[in-house]
């Protein structure tokens, strides 16, 4: 069969609206989890002070879960049929995270970096009414590994805030 002039329909037991609307879901939990990937590697080049060496290390490997997860967020958007973001201004206008300007001092990373955890997940858990209306396993599958990884991140990072 020749697709020269169209591409085959995606046929895997969730109609279209349905895809769209999770593939939508999807993208803006890809914005938050390169946004926050960005603002993890840029504290991991930038912290400084008493933590250097424990903070530098735990957000370089923060980081690269994140880099790992962008790209099976990704993945899954196309398995449904559509286009993943892939621009930073796609990025900046999807997530809920803002970006930080400037270089805050290390406690103020930490409170930043839960904060962006907690998004991640606030984002990943408001899927889940049309995955699960749809029987969309894959997804909800992604998706509770997701929030898995971020809630103990965030309790990682607030445990060290505290007296």
């Amino acid at each position: 069969m020749q697709t020269s002039d169209r591409t085959m329909k995606v046929n895997i037991g969730i109609d279209e609206n349905a895809r769209k609307d999770i593939a939508e879901g999807l993208s803006r939990l890809l914005a938050d989890t390169y946004t926050l990937y960005l603002k993890t590697h840029n504290f991991h080049w930038n912290v400084t002070g008493p933590m250097f060496q424990t903070l530098h290390l735990m957000f370089e490997a923060q980081y690269n879960e994140l880099a790992l997860a962008v790209d099976l967020i990704a993945e899954r958007i196309r398995a449904l049929g559509f286009p993943a973001p892939g621009t930073y201004s796609e990025f900046a206008q999807l997530s809920s995270i803002p970006e930080t300007p400037g270089v805050p001092k290390a406690h103020d990373m930490i409170r930043l970096l839960v904060e962006g955890q907690e998004a991640v997940t606030r984002t990943a858990r408001s899927i889940f009414p049309v995955v699960e209306q749809v029987n969309d396993e894959p997804t909800a599958d992604l998706l509770t590994q997701r929030m898995q990884v971020h809630e103990k991140t965030a309790w990682m990072l607030r445990s060290l805030l505290e007296d």
